[in-house]
């Protein structure tokens, strides 16, 4: 029988990340199963799962990051490594959190630097799902109608609109760009409200499937002239375009943006592939957001993290069975996993990045 790996849970270092990649139960499970789990003091406190739940379901806990990157093989985590992870980490490791190498090809070379092997989340493909993508874009989509919710309050800097308007009032108008799992999420959440709603995409299956959750949803192909046109009277857009494992084209345009009512909102939910609005450019929960053009801008590259309980509940569920896999030894034999190895041994391996 093959020797399991052990497992590291680091804490995010991020800033403002609160989440935490595996949390107690799913912990719980590996260990019934026979995998030592390294968590790290302290890396589900701000989830809402102190060390005390992790002891209880078996895990051991590491006193520092030094001491959790030295006994894990395989780093499990939510977020990109940062610089404090970047100095642990080590060929031997095997690293399996969200990657986003596409816009950032410094880090993609330091981790070719280090030598390991990297599988990110958001590569992992289930026939025409991504599985571990899934409930971050869920979570994210709503998150970007909360935010437009507050943003467009006239204290808050917008243009002082309620969204789904009250009697004698017309109610928001929202624009979402992508018709995918963020982009239904954004115009569930946005429908919701009672604002009228109109989503883009280039496939009419995803534009019938989204024009059917609510009858204040209209599905539009993402013809350029008619994106402008509905962003000319737009309160709130959110940008939710995804190619994946590649970086995210800029489909609304400066001019579309400048075109927008002074006061508007855009929420670009692909900035972690680089965005699909030319104006964006990366955020974080510390200072979210910012105005160009007149138009409000939030680039918050880890929206899930504003609701890490929920966000860390969704995702441990999500890569529990991947993360099995890869602790027996699975990687190179299960097609969603090696399909979804952005870094091998130091070189650079999925197609999208190559490109």
């Amino acid at each position: 029988m093959a020797r399991l790996l052990t497992i590291g849970v680091p804490k995010e270092t991020k800033p403002m990340e609160a989440r935490v990649a595996l949390v107690p139960h799913a912990v719980a499970e590996l260990v019934s199963q026979g995998f030592t789990v390294w968590v790290e003091h302290s890396a589900g406190e701000l989830s809402g799962y102190p060390d005390a739940q992790y002891l209880a379901a078996g895990a051991r806990i590491a006193s520092s990051a030094n001491e959790l990157f030295a006994q894990g093989q395989l780093i499990v985590k939510v977020k990109e490594p940062v610089a404090g992870d970047l100095a642990l980490l080590q060929a031997h490791h095997l690293l399996f959190c969200f990657l986003h190498l596409a816009p950032n090809p410094a880090l993609s070379q330091r981790l070719c630097d280090i030598g390991l092997t990297a599988v990110a989340f958001e590569s992992v493909q289930l026939g025409q799902r991504l599985p571990l993508l899934a409930p971050m874009s869920e979570i994210a989509g709503r998150v970007a109608v909360q935010a437009g919710v507050h943003y467009l309050h006239r204290s808050m800097g917008g243009k002082g609109v309620l969204l789904g308007g009250v009697a004698g009032a017309a109610p928001g108008k929202v624009v979402v760009v992508g018709a995918g799992v963020a982009g239904q999420n954004a115009a569930r959440a946005a429908a919701a409200t009672g604002a009228q709603v109109v989503a883009f995409d280039r496939n009419g299956d995803a534009l019938r499937a989204i024009e059917a959750i609510a009858p204040n949803i209209t599905g539009m192909y993402s013809y350029q002239e008619a994106i402008a046109q509905a962003m000319v009277d737009a309160d709130l857009v959110v940008g939710a375009v995804l190619v994946p494992g590649a970086r995210a084209p800029h489909v609304v345009s400066r001019e579309m943006v400048r075109a927008m009512p002074d006061g508007g909102l855009i929420v670009d939910i692909s900035i972690d592939q680089g965005g699909c609005v030319e104006t964006i450019r990366a955020t974080d929960y510390r200072d979210p957001v910012y105005t160009e053009e007149g138009v409000l801008h939030m680039g918050v590259t880890n929206m899930p993290g504003a609701v890490p309980r929920t966000a860390s509940e969704a995702l441990s569920g999500a890569i529990l069975s991947y993360v099995q896999r890869l602790g027996i030894g699975q990687l190179r034999e299960y097609p969603p996993l090696s399909d979804g190895i952005n870094v091998s041994v130091g070189k650079i391996v999925l197609p999208a990045l190559l490109e």
